[in-house]
């Protein structure tokens, strides 16, 4: 469905005679549509029976189970989310004719062509969105090395392009560069890890190999299985951000525009990590079947043999199973309690807001991986509600984010503008007009983004909601009850403890403690007072002297969409109000890890 709507949107873009009609907004409603569907028949699959033991499809490139569609509806319907949730520009002409605005169309024709890219943005956003999205959801159901590879890489490849979405910035361009460059290593790893599995086993899909490695015997065929499996995983640590291959990820973050940073913070990781639960499991599936094996096996000799004998006969493809096992559990052990240190501590040195929320992310990374690598019934249940808690809350932060970047740039710059009026009165009329529209363009292009914390200052006076909403949030990042945040970090910590990594357990809790006084940082800034009320009273003197020299865009609404609002209210209760309704996502999580281990 989402590749044949790719395919229809890049038609009607291609053809001026329906380019021109749908506009770039249009685009964006259009997608959020496709998504909505996607996901509606995602869902509608769930109800076939067979489904929870898996259906291969694609001549095995692919393997359908009841995790992976309802981990693909639940990326659709965020994704459909983010895209209805766009933010709208729109803006009011004054009195001045066309024929003046004509004439600077043609007096600055460079500085309208990057207005008219930023504002038909969107259009691209929205397809490259598509072809990302189309790649996670084959990443999560791919079953074949083939596929996989060429999965991470679709969704890698619009990552980049959306990275340096907004050409006309240089931060934004030096952002997806890196990006560009070191997801390209990654990628290198993994396909490293792909060739050196094929190599030994001859085999490219996972079912196969891993019955190859269920029966084998011979030590070196097993040892290249391990080599290559533990440079995939390093690979998707790697795009994941877990450390201590995360050092791309605050940087990246901090220069690409929120509205991207949104989808790098969300949709590449939840399906990396599902992929990543899904090659545990089978790994952990196989020791299993093989100590089992091997039970029955020295059971029925035990009669025939003296104890002696019995304690040489060990099966070597069971010690290397076992030595898989304990290879992936430990290095995701160590990138668990490295991605705690790292994004707890080094998150107290940062100014910057979205650098602070990357150091965040990498702090929940590892609780995710600390979860993972337990690898229990309880585990996983808590794996799963720690990825659909993280995305809620993380995607309401940005989106907060964004509705206050766009409040405050849009009174800083009515403000600026008029104090330019109050003080060039000798300019021409075309020069202001030109100012007026290059402010527009940097706000259209999203160049106004907040970047620093202190720019916050002050919001809970100007914009209560918005700033109480972002509180709770940061509460919730905390881990601080009853939020939906310290019931996940609950979850994982009580699984960690009751499988014996105490250590790891007390240091995940002394650590989210430190972490919870960057997020305190934020609130205080937000509920400092500033000396708004002061500039605001001189602004409005200046406006009253100045009522006749209007600008092209003087007066720029910046609207937020009603569902932009709504989302966040909504997402907003779901962090306050889970202890309440907690059953839905529980019970669901909870099913999704008994399918699991029972199929």
């Amino acid at each position: 469905m989402i590749f044949i709507s790719i395919l229809t949107l890049i038609v009607a873009k291609a053809l001026p005679s329906l380019n021109s009609k749908i506009s770039s907004v249009g685009f964006t409603r259009i997608s959020a549509i496709i998504f909505i569907f996607s996901g509606a028949l995602t869902l509608n699959a769930l109800y076939i029976q067979s489904i929870g033991s898996g259906i291969g499809i694609y001549s095995g490139l692919f393997h359908i189970t009841q995790i992976s569609q309802s981990i693909e509806f639940f990326l659709l319907v965020i994704g459909s989310l983010i895209l209805i949730a766009w933010p709208l520009v729109s803006y009011k002409e004054n009195k001045h004719s066309k024929t003046e605005i004509s004439n600077l169309y043609v007096l600055e024709n460079d500085t309208l062509i990057g207005a008219r890219k930023g504002i038909n943005t969107s259009t691209d956003y929205s397809l490259v969105v598509l072809f990302s999205t189309l790649g996670s959801c084959l990443l999560i159901s791919c079953s074949d090395l083939i596929s996989l590879y060429l999965s991470i890489e679709l969704q890698s490849f619009g990552l980049y392009i959306l990275a340096t979405l907004y050409r006309d910035s240089e931060s934004s361009t030096s952002a997806g560069l890196k990006y560009f460059l070191l997801g390209g290593l990654s990628s290198c790893i993994i396909l490293l890890g792909c060739g050196l599995i094929y190599s030994y086993t001859g085999l490219t899909n996972l079912e196969s190999i891993y019955s190859l490695i269920s029966v084998s015997e011979i030590n070196y065929l097993l040892q290249g299985f391990n080599l290559g499996l533990i440079l995939i995983i390093i690979g998707f640590l790697f795009k994941i951000a877990a450390a201590p291959l995360h050092n791309w990820s605050p940087d990246v973050y901090d220069d690409t525009p929120t509205i991207v940073t949104i989808w790098l913070t969300i949709m590449p990781k939840i399906a990396i990590l599902i992929l990543l639960l899904e090659l545990h499991l089978q790994i952990g599936l196989i020791s299993t079947v093989q100590n089992n094996i091997s039970d029955i096996t020295l059971n029925n000799i035990t009669s025939y043999i003296n104890i002696n004998t019995l304690n040489k006969i060990t099966p070597l493809n069971i010690l290397n199973s076992d030595n898989t096992l304990y290879i992936l559990k430990n290095l995701l052990l160590i990138s668990s309690v490295l991605s705690l240190i790292i994004g707890s501590v080094v998150g107290l040195a940062q100014t910057r807001i979205k650098r602070l929320l990357a150091y965040s992310t990498i702090s929940h990374i590892g609780f995710m991986l600390l979860a993972l690598s337990i690898n229990t019934e309880q585990s996983i249940n808590s794996f799963l509600f720690y990825i659909i808690q993280y995305t809620i809350t993380n995607l309401n932060i940005f989106l907060i984010i964004i509705a206050l970047s766009y409040l405050i740039s849009s009174n800083s710059n009515q403000s600026q503008n008029l104090i330019e009026n109050k003080n060039d009165n000798s300019e021409s009329l075309n020069n202001k007009i030109l100012e007026g529209i290059k402010y527009a363009s940097f706000n259209v292009k999203g160049l106004t983004d907040i970047r620093y914390i202190s720019e916050l200052k002050g919001q809970f006076f100007s914009n209560p909601i918005l700033s109480i909403s972002l509180a709770i949030c940061l509460f919730s990042m905390a881990g601080i009850p009853p939020l939906i945040g310290f019931f996940s970090k609950q979850y994982v910590l009580n699984s960690a403890m009751q499988n014996g990594y105490y250590f790891i357990s007390i240091l995940a809790i002394i650590l989210s403690i430190v972490s919870a006084s960057y997020y305190l940082k934020i609130i205080t800034v937000l509920h400092t007072e500033t000396e708004t009320s002061n500039i605001i009273s001189v602004n409005g003197d200046i406006a009253n002297s100045d009522n006749n020299n209007n600008n092209l865009l003087e007066n720029k609404d910046k609207t937020l969409t009603n569902f932009h609002s709504f989302l966040i209210s909504t997402l907003t209760l779901i962090i306050l109000l889970f202890i309440l309704k907690p059953s839905l996502i529980l019970n669901s999580t909870l099913l999704l890890s008994l399918s699991i281990f029972t199929s």
